[in-house]
């Protein structure tokens, strides 16, 4: 069975610095794109980041360029999402979420439009203003 195991969310003042990590299990394709989602309270999930397994090429929402990083190990099957420069408007759930049954730069795109085939649990981060 694929699996995807998030951890790290916490609480952290404004200006922090988090770092999230999912590890992937279950799956033996070459070609994926795992990413980072996130749900603030009366709003819409939205896609923060996500990176392809083959090339590293990433995604990253606007608000958040800068300020965070998505890296991988397909060795370990593991994504890290760090977060710097926190602001009180990232709080939210955070879901790891992997888009497996794509071809080439369709999964990174898959996983850009939230086509996700596979859904972690979530990891709570809240940043105090």
């Amino acid at each position: 069975d694929v699996q995807l195991q998030a951890s790290g969310g916490g609480l952290v003042q404004a200006g922090g610095s988090l770092r999230l990590s999912c590890a992937a299990s279950g799956f033996t394709y070459r070609e994926y794109a795992i990413g980072w989602f996130r749900q603030a309270p009366g709003k819409e999930r939205e896609g923060v980041s996500c990176i392809m397994s083959t090339d590293g090429d990433t995604y990253y929402l606007d608000s958040v360029k800068g300020r965070f990083t998505i890296v991988s190990d397909n060795a370990k099957k593991t994504v890290a999402l760090h977060m710097n420069s926190l602001k009180p408007e990232d709080t939210g759930v955070y879901y790891c979420a992997a888009s497996l049954y794509c071809v080439g730069s369709g999964c990174l795109n898959a996983c850009r439009d939230q086509f996700i085939d596979y859904w972690g649990q979530g990891t709570l981060v809240t940043v105090s203003s």
